[in-house]
């Protein structure tokens, strides 16, 4: 069997600076770290994780928490925190919480056994436990997408990472207000949820500054998912004053209004105008193209990784929050003729979006 010793004899080099390459310990030369990478291929040496994560209580494992199903968003953020895991020497392993409370604490409570080296989960609406369990273990923890608060006097230092929600949601009620509408429903995501109660608040932004007034009727909860998204979209069309335009609030419930509104046989944007936030791959090849607020999903996976290894590199530190900016998106959805570059917003175009019809 190729040992480490071997590596080094092929190599040039000691046994420890071998080590230094294969665990990110200490910085090695380029041409170094080369010589070793080449040795290691040459011989076909595999390390012994078991073995090092023994010696170092370091098993270079990351546990991810999150829906992995129904939402491109998550499937994105997947890829950015792979990506990134593996660029620093991490393996991957994998965990869908469902967005339920006891069944989130359960396969978290399964990844720390497994014993990796922290966690990057996207909490539920109610992470009591979750965060009773983490706090116990001290498990070096990041949150994503979600923000949530460490109970007061736990002691409990996590990291968290998301896009900015409040002023991107305001944007696309503005520019619906803009194209004249005057009702504009909202298809709001699951209760409880940070970036649930955040877009709402950008919606009553976006109304307010259009000089509209917040009706709770227009706003229906979708739940965070395609089936939920559908019913809650039937229910805002079937008010005796219903929306003519609409803002889902994450991309599964964008596809759940599309359901509904061909069910009914509506035309977007020619019976109702439409606004998501989330972009996802297929979303300029509806008719008509979809107007978004695009997140910076994979970046948003990439930074959480990145603040779990500063969290490993130093357990004490204060707790950071990052907000990552999103981008609007101007396609045709919104009953504009023809879309624009993308933008920071709607008030960045070059030209104002022509009024449409009051509904």
């Amino acid at each position: 069997m190729v040992t480490m010793a071997d590596v080094a004899r092929r190599a040039g080099v000691s046994a420890a600076t071998v080590s230094h390459v294969l665990n990110g310990t200490r910085p090695v030369l380029p041409g170094t770290r080369q010589a070793v990478l080449d040795a290691i291929d040459e011989l076909g040496y595999t390390p012994n994780t078991l073995a090092r994560s023994l010696v170092t209580s370091r098993t270079r494992s990351v546990g991810l928490a999150v829906r992995a199903t129904g939402n491109p968003h998550f499937a994105e953020i997947l890829q950015g925190v792979e990506g990134t895991a593996l660029e620093h020497g991490y393996g991957l392993l994998i965990a869908d919480p469902h967005d339920d409370p006891g069944h989130e604490r359960t396969v978290v409570q399964l990844l720390h056994e497994r014993r990796v080296d922290g966690m990057i989960i996207a909490p539920s609406p109610a992470p009591d436990a979750l965060l009773g369990y983490l706090g116990q273990h001290e498990v070096p923890t990041v949150f994503l997408d979600r923000l949530v608060e460490a109970p007061a006097g736990s002691g409990f230092r996590h990291d968290q990472v998301c896009a900015e929600n409040t002023a991107p949601m305001a944007s696309l009620v503005t520019h619906l207000a803009e194209r004249g509408h005057r009702r504009i429903g909202l298809v709001a995501g699951l209760p409880g949820l940070s970036t649930t109660a955040e877009r709402i608040t950008g919606y009553r932004h976006g109304l307010a500054r259009a000089g509209l007034p917040y009706d709770e009727r227009l706003v229906a909860h979708g739940d965070s998912r395609t089936e939920a998204a559908e019913a809650a979209t039937h229910r805002l069309l079937s008010l005796g004053a219903p929306p003519g335009a609409l803002v889902t609030a994450d991309n599964a419930m964008t596809v759940g209004a599309l359901r509904a509104l061909r069910d009914r046989g509506l035309s977007v944007p020619d019976d109702l105008a439409l606004c998501c936030f989330d972009d996802f791959s297929w979303a300029d090849l509806f008719t008509p193209r979809l107007t978004v607020i695009a997140q910076p999903s994979k970046e948003i996976g990439a930074t959480a990784v990145r603040l779990l290894l500063e969290r490993l590199a130093s357990p004490h530190r204060e707790s950071r929050t990052v907000r990552l900016p999103s981008a609007f998106v101007h396609r045709t959805s919104c009953g504009c003729p023809s879309g624009v570059p993308r933008g920071e917003g709607p008030e960045s175009e070059s030209a104002s979006p022509r009024k449409g019809p009051e509904s």
